[in-house]
């Protein structure tokens, strides 16, 4: 059985959740994220930034009723590290 392996970035409490939260979804506004993990923009940004840096995540700006607004997607190689994350996790719970 393929136990996964346990990345330290997606380990840190809000990275994860970002990951958690963008894996079932295409694209997810941050203002979104933001009020699901309920942190302020700098903190957010700061996670995002960090993950965009390891190539997990990318960020697009849209426009939205004419504003802009930013969308995260997780990558190819974010759902995968993500998805091994999982599973190391499951295997260290048993």
């Amino acid at each position: 059985m393929d136990s996964g392996k346990f990345d330290p970035l997606i380990h840190a409490p809000n990275r994860l959740q970002i990951c958690a939260l963008l894996a079932p979804n295409e694209a997810v506004e941050f203002a979104t994220l933001k009020e699901q993990l309920g942190v302020s923009d700098s903190v957010l940004s700061k996670h995002i930034k960090a993950l965009e840096d390891a190539d997990y995540v990318f960020p697009e700006k849209r426009l939205q009723n004419g504003r802009p607004r930013t969308w995260l997607t997780l990558t190819k190689q974010g759902r995968k590290a993500f998805a091994d994350h999982v599973k190391a996790l499951k295997a260290i719970v048993g």
